[in-house]
């Protein structure tokens, strides 16, 4: 097994690694998203959806220690890839324009998974512990639009919907560059992969956003 041990220890190793924890991410943004769209149908039906899904807890409890060795999976594998970058590059070329050799938004992957990763720790300490602690009182759309950790909540509202716009530019870069690390970018299915990438970077997001200005803009609470 010792090839394994040298392909994940490999650049194009980690790339992999990093591209498939990504995609497997942005297929649980759907069904994510799924879920929470249900908030437009009232508090009923979304405390009925949350509900539902607590009488699933070992099963649902799986999902989220799988989520959660992919979200630092990907992390660390994208800290650990961008030091090697750097350490790489030893020489310092006379001319060097970053405009010219990459896009805007692969430039600033490392600041909008940074700024991701905050919006992360904050919902799970605010929104998420709030449902595994309050679970009894069954009111989970109360917890989402309410004042205290909800869209209620002006900066709530603000950082989530920072945080979804800059979902939508890290996965414009990242989405794509997960399939060029399996080298199918640029074949006969580039056209394809951008058309499907629209749907992650920008109408999951959108689905998002709209949510956090229904509810924390226009009021839709109440």
């Amino acid at each position: 097994m010792s090839w394994v041990t040298t392909f994940l220890n490999s650049s194009i190793g980690k790339k992999s690694i990093m591209a498939i924890t990504g995609l497997l991410l942005c297929i649980y943004l759907i069904v994510h998203l799924a879920g929470n769209l249900l908030l437009f149908a009232g508090p009923e039906t979304f405390n009925g959806y949350v509900a539902a899904l607590t009488s699933f807890k070992p099963f649902v409890r799986f999902i989220e220690v799988i989520l959660m060795i992919l979200f630092l999976s990907h992390i660390l594998l994208s800290v650990k890839l961008t030091k090697e970058n750097r350490n790489a590059t030893s020489q310092k070329y006379t001319v060097n324009d970053p405009s010219q050799n990459s896009s805007l938004f692969s430039r600033n992957m490392g600041f909008t998974g940074s700024i991701l990763f905050i919006f992360l720790v904050t919902h799970l300490s605010t929104i998420w512990y709030q449902f595994q602690t309050n679970h009894d009182e069954g009111n989970f759309f109360e917890i989402v639009v309410g004042d205290a950790v909800g869209f209620g909540n002006i900066y709530v509202t603000i950082l989530y919907i920072v945080a979804m716009v800059l979902l939508g530019a890290h996965l414009r870069h990242g989405f794509q560059s997960a399939f060029q690390s399996f080298g199918i970018r640029h074949n006969k299915y580039g056209g394809l992969i951008e058309k499907v990438g629209v749907l992650f970077w920008l109408i999951i997001p959108a689905g998002f956003l709209s949510i956090a200005v229904y509810f924390g803009l226009l009021g839709g609470a109440g």
